[in-house]
C-alpha cells in the first residue's frame, strides 16, 4: 500500500510555529532573514540556506528537515503476519486504522475504524477472525467514524482513555495492559494533539507495534492542538524510547519505526 507521507515540509514548519507561537515576522528576525524568505518557505519553494536557519529556531533537524523538502525520506516498513493498515478517504483526506492477531489463535483487535470499517470486517471473515477488542487512540472524528457499525458487526468491547469519550466505550487509564492469544497491549497516554492521546504497545508478534494514532508520523507529527510541549515530551519519552526496531502505526502515512523517525524526523532528531 502507497501511501504518501502525511505532511511535507511547509506542514513542519508551520506545526512547529504555531506550538511555539512564532509568527512569520518573529521567525524571520530571529533567522536573520527577510520576510519574503519567510513567505517563499511556507509556499513550498526550497531555499536551503533559509531553512537552515530556520530549522534551529523552531527546534527542528535541520538535514532531516531538508531531506523531506528534497522527498528523501520515505521509510520502507512492511505488514507483518498480525498486521494490517485499512486506510480510507475522509473528506478531503484519508485516515488510518489497524488489525492486529495472535495468528496461532486468530484473536484480534482492532485499532480505530477510520472512516468505513467494511475493509476490517471484509478482513476478519476472510482469515476467520474473531474481534476481542476495540481500541481507540482518541476521539477525533475520522478515527471513529464508524464505530457503532464496528461495534455491533463484531460484538467486541470498545476502550478510550479516561480523559476522552466515545459512544459506547469504556474508559481506561495509562498503564492499563489487555491480553488477547499471546499478544500483550500496553496503553502509554501520549497526549497533546488530543487530551487523551492514547498509543498502545503491542507485543508478540515477530516485531512489537506501536498504535500511535496522531501522536507521531512518518516524518511529522499530530499538531499539538492541546500542549505542544506535552506532545513532543510524550513522543520522545514514551513512543521513541520504544525499541527502534518498533513498527509505528500512525493515524495518517505510512507505517514507520521508531528506529526511522529517531534518525529522519526533523521533531525529533537530536532530542534522544
Amino acid at each position: 500500500m502507497n501511501i504518501p507521507l502525511e505532511d511535507n515540509f511547509t506542514d513542519v514548519i508551520g506545526k512547529a510555529q504555531r506550538g511555539l507561537e512564532i509568527s512569520d515576522s518573529d521567525l524571520a528576525k530571529k533567522a536573520r532573514l527577510d520576510a519574503s524568505a519567510i513567505r517563499k518557505l511556507r509556499r513550498g519553494h526550497y531555499d536551503e540556506l533559509a531553512l537552515f536557519r530556520v530549522a534551529p529556531v523552531l527546534g527542528l533537524g535541520a538535514r532531516a528537515l531538508a531531506d523531506l523538502a528534497q522527498n528523501e525520506y520515505r521509510p520502507e516498513v512492511r505488514e507483518i503476519d498480525g498486521l494490517t493498515m485499512f486506510n480510507t478517504p475522509y473528506h478531503d483526506m484519508t485516515v488510518n486504522a489497524f488489525l492486529v492477531w495472535d495468528p496461532k489463535s486468530h484473536e484480534a483487535i482492532a485499532f480505530d475504524t477510520g472512516a468505513d470499517c467494511r475493509p476490517i470486517l471484509d478482513r476478519v471473515k476472510r482469515d476467520k477472525l474473531t474481534v476481542k477488542l476495540i481500541l481507540l487512540t482518541h476521539a477525533h472524528p475520522d478515527h471513529i467514524a464508524d464505530l457503532s457499525r464496528l461495534k455491533t458487526q463484531t460484538g467486541a468491547p470498545v476502550y478510550i482513555s479516561e480523559r476522552e469519550a466515545a459512544f459506547g466505550a469504556e474508559t481506561i487509564s495509562e498503564g492499563h495492559e489487555f491480553n488477547v492469544g499471546n499478544l500483550n497491549v500496553k496503553a502509554l497516554l501520549t497526549w497533546g494533539h488530543s487530551r487523551g492521546g492514547m498509543t498502545f504497545f503491542v507485543t508478540g508478534l515477530a516485531r512489537p507495534i506501536a498504535v500511535v494514532g496522531d501522536s507521531i508520523f512518518a516524518g511529522s507529527m499530530g499538531g499539538g492542538n492541546i500542549s505542544y510541549k506535552e506532545a513532543l515530551k510524550n513522543n520522545v519519552e514514551k513512543i521513541l524510547t520504544l525499541p527502534d526496531q518498533t513498527i509505528i502505526c500512525p493515524g495518517h502515512g505510512p507505517m514507520t519505526t521508531v528506529g526511522e523517525e529517531k534518525a529522519h524526523n526533523p521533531f525529533f532528531v537530536g532530542r534522544i
